[in-house]
């Protein structure tokens, strides 16, 4: 069965659009989200005019910074200081992977952790590993509100994380162990990889590698997570070879059309409740 992250997206958008209305009744202004771009790369362009059409769909007020490749950084973090500073910004995100030469943990480490609607700092990653999380990395966070839609009880479930990125394989597992799954995470060093994937009754991939994971890696009635994308002779696809894997699982998410829309509708998310936690001091 598919897990359509387009319907769920739109059911999760309403709510937050619901949620603006009130926020701006409230304090008489609505979030503010930010956006920061270096350079032209067709990817991340069409990622950040996503976010800001997201905004605009749920009420929310965005502002779009970009930079040509080559910008000098120290002008870039000056940008990240003064929204750090402006009362009227709730949340700040610059948009990776950024092009070669610039330190992207420098600049990141400029946005404080109230205003990190990526969740991608030091001190969001180290309260989710200690299971009292605030702001969560938008993707990991979406692809939890997917598993949620099926109706499956993951406690107990052994749940297999390819890839083991900052942004997504390790958050992802620490949210899996947090619903009391338990969790495998495997990489490029694993070895037995495809019997460790097939012993698994959650299968989340995020490898960056097109069609990678075939039906024989696959247990019979596994739910079946597809975060890559990937564009393979002009169309895009997942690290899931979705044609092979659809037949043995009993969920499986597309590629375009599942985990993207939620990283989306939970970075708007993550935006309001950073808005609501500034507002209550």
């Amino acid at each position: 069965m598919l897990i359509l992250g387009k319907e769920v997206s739109k059911t999760t958008r309403l709510e937050i659009a619901e949620k603006v209305k009130e926020f701006e009744a409230k304090y008489n202004r609505v979030p503010c989200l930010s956006v920061i771009i270096v350079g032209e790369d067709p990817a991340s362009q069409t990622y950040v005019r996503n976010k800001v059409l997201g905004c605009e769909e749920v009420g929310m007020k965005s502002l779009k910074y970009e930079f040509p490749d080559g910008t000098n950084q120290e002008d870039i973090a000056n940008v990240i200081r003064t929204l750090v500073a402006d009362k009227n910004v709730d949340g700040i995100l610059v948009q990776l992977p950024l092009p070669k030469g610039y330190d992207e943990k420098y600049l990141l480490d400029l946005i404080p952790e109230t205003k990190d609607v990526d969740g991608f700092c030091a001190n969001n990653i180290g309260l989710l590993a200690l299971g009292t999380p605030r702001t969560i990395s938008c993707t990991p966070f979406g692809v939890m509100k997917l598993l949620a839609s099926t109706g499956v009880d993951l406690k107990g479930k052994h749940a297999v994380v390819v890839g083991r990125s900052n942004t997504v394989g390790k958050p992802m597992a620490m949210l899996l162990l947090n619903a009391n799954c338990t969790v495998t995470v495997c990489h490029s060093k694993t070895t037995n990889l495809e019997e460790i994937c097939k012993s698994a009754d959650i299968l989340v991939v995020a490898i960056g590698k097109p069609k990678f994971l075939k039906a024989n890696m696959v247990k019979e009635g596994a739910i079946v997570i597809d975060v890559g994308i990937n564009r393979v002779d002009g169309k895009l696809c997942g690290d899931v070879d979705f044609d092979e894997v659809e037949k043995k699982a009993s969920f499986i998410t597309p590629v375009p059309g599942g985990v993207g829309p939620m990283t989306i509708s939970m970075l708007l998310y993550n935006t309001l409740m950073a808005a609501q936690d500034r507002e209550n001091g």
